[in-house]
């Protein structure tokens, strides 16, 4: 596909979603740096302090809208990323986005044995519902008892 293709599907998208692509593709720089500097924990705490700009949350219709808006544009966004975002990445992305729109997700990780290889693995769930990753995700992967809150607010 052309730049010009990329173009001109990014400005046919409505302006919210342009608005979560760019903050993704911003996120994404932020995440990929924060993480070789600082490491899981305090680029997590940074993505919490981000997010603190909570809107207030509509009714159950308007958070499943918002839900697939944001996991659609941080998939697009990592797409178009330089690199590829790992499944860390984009669920600390997906997480901080949900978050800014007053949407409490949880941030998973979850681990493997799989040919004799230790695996981790990161998704976002929303009340117990798996957003960014397939709905299996819990029976692929041994989950944590309690999802990954930021340091900030285990302080």
């Amino acid at each position: 596909m052309k730049l010009d293709d990329y173009t001109r599907r990014f400005l046919g998208l409505p302006p919210a979603d342009r608005r979560l692509f760019m903050q993704a593709e911003l996120l994404f720089v932020l995440t990929w740096t924060g993480l070789r500097i600082v490491g899981f924990r305090r680029c997590q705490n940074l993505l919490s302090r981000l997010a603190t700009r909570h809107h207030t949350r509509g009714s159950v219709a308007d958070v499943s809208s918002s839900t697939l808006r944001t996991v659609s544009m941080v998939r697009a966004a990592a797409r178009h990323t330089l690199g590829k975002p790992t499944c860390l990445s984009q669920s600390l992305v997906c997480w901080t986005l949900l978050r800014r729109q007053g949407i409490e997700s949880d941030l998973r990780i979850g681990t493997r044995r799989e040919s004799g290889k230790f695996e981790a693995h990161a998704w976002v769930e929303y009340q117990g519902q798996v957003l960014n990753d397939r709905p299996d995700v819990r029976q692929r992967f041994a989950a944590f008892d309690q999802p990954i809150e930021s340091a900030r607010f285990l302080e």
